[in-house]
């Protein structure tokens, strides 16, 4: 799991497990990076309840693709089935949303209370389970991918960020839009640099070669951002497959 800088590129953290690790697991490795007021970019893997409560605990913000379960419904006032309730779900409430409906911002832009669930994931120790609240706020919006050559037609988000005026929908789509970037960083990490295939046979030498990986990706994006920096261009107009042939190319005297 990899965590980038999304203005710069940069590898900030990088960690590794054992195969089949939950991925809602392993973010939480990741969470001492980030300081209060931080922006969180991820995909619909890690949205959840719990990590979007342990943002929040820390103040951070969240900007998740929804995941694929959640039912949402951008009806005002519409029903939702209510938390716990202490009865059999009835067959009128299937298809329901299960997030309570707060108030309209928009077009596709609503509040929601996301309820905290009956269920403690096995993964999950009993303690960080209690100390999470039993309720979040939180903002659903919905915008179309007009772009060609791009399969997805349509994103839902779920956000902290509740302030339309400060945080506009065409601004959050736009701030997600960036976080395709992580799949050709992670392209360039695991194709160009060549760690697609380690070659230590221990737990030690796998953590020293992916050290080591990230040492050099960063080196080679410090040397961009000085170039981009020299030309007055946004970093990611700088090539990173060039950077690192100018590096490789003097660290033989050319």
């Amino acid at each position: 799991m990899a965590l980038f800088h999304v203005q710069t590129g940069m590898l900030l953290r990088i960690a590794a497990a054992p195969m089949n690790t939950n991925d809602q697991k392993m973010a939480r490795r990741m969470h001492d990076e980030f300081s209060p007021g931080d922006v969180v970019l991820a995909d619909r893997g890690f949205c959840s309840y719990w990590h979007l409560a342990q943002l929040s605990q820390r103040r951070v913000h969240a900007v998740f693709r929804i995941h694929q379960c959640q039912i949402v419904s951008f009806r005002k006032g519409r029903l939702h089935v209510p938390p716990s309730p202490p009865f059999p779900e009835r067959r009128d409430m299937r298809g329901l949303p299960k997030t309570r409906w707060v108030r309209w911002l928009g077009h596709h832009d609503q509040v929601v209370e996301y309820h905290k669930p009956a269920a403690r994931p096995k993964w999950m120790s009993k303690e960080l389970w209690q100390s999470l609240p039993a309720m979040l706020t939180l903002r659903e919006l919905r915008y179309k991918v007009e772009m060609r050559g791009v399969r997805t037609r349509e994103i839902t988000l779920v956000t902290t960020l509740l302030d339309n005026t400060a945080h506009p929908a065409a601004e959050l789509a736009a701030l997600y839009a960036r976080r395709w970037e992580v799949e050709t960083n992670l392209r360039h990490l695991k194709q160009t640099l060549g760690m697609d295939i380690l070659h230590t046979k221990t737990v030690d030498g796998v953590q020293k070669e992916l050290a080591m990986f990230a040492i050099v990706y960063n080196l080679v994006r410090l040397v961009m951002l000085e170039s981009a920096k020299c030309q007055g261009v946004a970093p990611e107009r700088i090539s990173f497959t060039d950077a690192l042939r100018w590096l490789r190319a003097a660290g033989r005297g050319g």
